[in-house]
Formats: C-alpha cells, structure tokens, sequence
C-alpha cells in the first residue's frame, strides 16, 4: 500500500493512548493551519492521555485510514463505529 497522505509517514500527529491499544479511531481531523493530523476515539480528550506520535504509527495499527487520506485540510471524519461509513464535514 502506497503513501498518499500529504504528511511524511514520520511527521507527528495526535492520538490518545486508547487508540495506539487498539480502540478504534472514530474521530480524524486535518487542520487547516498546519496540515497536520488528528486520529482521535471521539470520546473527550483527557489530555494525560494524549500522544504526539508519527502518522506511521497509527496508519500501521488501523491501515483502513487510508482511505481518510484525501480528507482535505480544514475538514473532519466521523463514524459510528468500525467499519461504518465516515461522514466528513468542513471544519467552522
């Protein structure tokens, strides 16, 4: 599977200890400030459990966010559940 994200699979992203366990990713942002990314369990964020990791780390653990990887800069990705649809929306 080819890299088709517009951040280096070693640039930094946001995710939370939950995700890296395995918890599914439910919630992904693309900022439009800096590009960078966010792959998220869409509960609150407690931020004690907060993570800079590489995108690599995450995509590794949950290669079906590859297909996020069109998600323009300044939107977000939802879904209810693994394998449901995402609904993406334009950020405010």
């Amino acid at each position: 599977m080819g890299w088709e994200f517009d951040q280096s699979p070693d640039t930094a992203c946001f995710t939370c200890k939950s995700i890296l366990a395995g918890a599914e990713v439910l919630l992904v942002s693309h900022y439009e400030e800096d590009h960078s990314w966010a792959f998220l369990d869409g509960k609150p964020l407690d931020m004690d459990e907060a993570l800079l990791v590489s995108m690599s780390s995450v995509l590794s653990a949950h290669p079906e966010l590859h297909e996020l990887s069109d998600l323009p800069p300044g939107w977000t990705a939802e879904r209810k559940g693994r394998g449901l649809p995402w609904t993406r929306v334009q950020d405010d």
